[in-house]
């Protein structure tokens, strides 16, 4: 069983502008509910070294040379996934 759907006095033109609106505002809608997964997740040291791949001794150093940012609480140091990230892509651009 085929629909027909007719417009009348409708142009393409306004057809295909009234289509765009719709699909930008769904979008709009869409990525207002949307937040990166790693925005203001702290990791453990050994967090970042399993993330990141590297030995507790090259995060020490890191960390000391001021090429990552460590927060503490108490006794315990913690990292910012989206600063690692951001370091990881400045290391990058160097190479």
């Amino acid at each position: 069983m085929e629909t027909n759907i007719q417009f009348i006095q409708t142009s393409p033109e306004q057809l295909a502008k009234l289509i765009s609106d719709g699909i930008k505002e769904q979008l709009e809608d869409f990525t207002k509910g949307i937040s990166l997964p790693y925005q203001d997740v702290l990791m453990t040291r050994a967090q970042v070294c399993e993330f990141m791949q590297i030995n507790s001794s090259t995060l020490w150093h890191w960390t000391n040379k001021g090429k990552v940012i460590a927060y503490g609480i108490a006794n315990r140091r913690y990292y910012k996934k989206a600063e690692l990230l951001e370091c990881l892509k400045t290391l990058i651009k160097m190479a």
